[in-house]
């Protein structure tokens, strides 16, 4: 009897081992996720409020990934600072452009905050 025990849990892990290393030419288990998915945020332009209201960052067992979340915050980051140092120098060559003529220094601010600038 004990050996009959033996030879049965011998043929049980060898079975078991075989379907987990995967003995035939297909594979038993699935492929694992990367570690790493894509941000979903455009590669090929500025960054909207519509991509962001649509991001969706992967939850991890314990929340999110720090990793992902930081790299998201820091492209936003990245491209807020670069879209606000295009405002700065467009206001700026405004207000050179209004001196140049003459006109008064907040002219052009007050035609855009009544939207017709």
């Amino acid at each position: 009897m004990f050996f009959f025990l033996m030879i049965a849990l011998v043929v049980v892990v060898a079975a078991v081992t075989l379907a987990v290393i995967g003995g035939g030419s297909e594979a038993v288990l699935p492929e694992a996720e990367p570690d790493r998915v894509a941000d979903g945020l455009p590669e090929t332009r500025p960054v909207t409020r519509a991509d962001v209201d649509a991001l969706r960052l992967p939850v991890a067992p314990r929340g999110y990934r720090m990793a992902e979340v930081d790299d998201v915050l820091e492209r936003l980051a990245a491209e807020l600072a670069e879209r606000d140092a295009r405002i700065a120098q467009l206001t700026a060559g405004a207000a050179a452009a209004d001196a140049a003529a003459g006109a008064p220094a907040d002219a052009h601010v007050d035609l855009t905050k009544r939207g017709e600038g």
